[in-house]
């Protein structure tokens, strides 16, 4: 009896360690969309949280996202 409780209590924390880990997860659909990339007939890159954009398709698909990182921690 008092196994199966503690083996309870166990559980239970883990549970709690995982949602706080996990925080509050969000559906994936369209509104959720972080960054738009048109490639035609123009190019474009727009990051929809903080409205930064850029022409330079190639750089930020090269990885070059420092503009977009810049723009969201002064959001914050």
């Amino acid at each position: 009896m008092l196994k199966a409780k503690l083996i309870e209590l166990k559980e239970a924390a883990h549970k709690e360690r995982i949602e706080d880990l996990t925080g509050e997860l969000k559906d994936i659909g369209w509104g959720s969309q972080i960054r738009s990339y048109v490639f035609h007939p123009y190019s474009l890159v727009k990051d929809h949280r903080t409205l930064a954009e850029t022409s330079n398709v190639s750089a930020v698909m090269d990885g070059e996202i420092d503009l977009f990182i810049n723009e969201y921690l002064k959001s914050l």
